[in-house]
């Protein structure tokens, strides 16, 4: 059974970083579109960056210059890099992997993803 596992989400001031980490067990994440998504309370889920299979990433532009996504083949991981956070940014953060092809419209549709991690909560306080 394939298992995304979530890491290193928490609770930090507003300003503040974080470093997001996803990381799978019977799945080589090279081989798959990685996604992050978040999803607020109340709020449906967003999709916040993504990178492909070859290394190019797409941001939304409410994250545009303050998160990186980056992959580690050695270490089967994804990362988001999280920088400048701001209260606006405190949600239940996912990792996805897909396979299909996607476009620029298309990345950020959740049914484009086969594989979802259980999430991490990231708090951010004004």
């Amino acid at each position: 059974e394939v298992h995304l596992m979530e890491s290193g989400g928490g609770s930090v001031e507003a300003g503040g970083s974080l470093r997001l980490s996803c990381a799978a067990s019977e799945l080589s994440l090279a081989k798959y579109r990685m996604a992050w998504f978040r999803q607020a309370p109340g709020r449906e889920r967003e999709a916040v960056s993504r990178i492909s299979r070859s290394g190019t990433t797409f941001y939304s532009d409410s994250v545009k210059g303050r998160f990186t996504i980056s992959r580690d083949g050695a270490k089967n991981t994804v990362y988001l890099q999280m920088n400048s956070l701001k209260p606006e940014d405190t949600a239940m953060y996912y990792c996805a992997a897909g396979d299909a092809p996607a476009t620029f419209t298309t990345w950020s549709r959740e049914a484009m993803y086969v594989y979802w991690g259980q999430g991490t909560q990231v708090t951010v306080s004004s």
